[in-house]
């Protein structure tokens, strides 16, 4: 089982990895599709999410690896969307409320993290 996990968790790190970089190319290879627009943004907020998901599957300790997983994709959103909002010029009504949310959540799962673990 944890081999099988460990195997899943790598496959969606390295296809996030890949879909982060070159969206186009992953939607091209699964679908035979052109990605063109907004298309590769959301590509782009697809790939950090396999990111996230194969760190949170990662054998080890669960629970902190599950917050690990999650810290991870909340940061790399909030830094995407920092981006997209000031280097891209602009974005949609709800972008900044969106990056305040994700660093209110990356603080609270930091804030998680740094808690001594409960003995019971």
């Amino acid at each position: 089982m944890r081999f099988l996990l460990a195997l899943t968790a790598t496959t969606e790190v390295a296809t996030g990895l890949l879909v982060l970089v070159d969206p186009a190319l992953v939607v091209a290879l699964l679908f035979g599709a052109e990605l063109a627009g907004s298309g590769v943004l959301v590509g782009r907020f697809t790939g950090i999410a396999l990111l996230g998901l194969g760190v949170a599957c990662w054998p080890g300790k669960p629970a902190k690896q599950q917050l690990v997983g999650m810290l991870l994709y909340g940061v790399l959103v909030t830094l995407y969307f920092l981006y997209l909002g000031l280097a891209g010029g602009g974005g949609g009504v709800l972008l900044w409320p969106a990056v305040a949310a994700h660093v209110l959540i990356a603080g609270v799962l930091v804030a998680a993290l740094r808690k001594p673990a409960r003995r019971g």
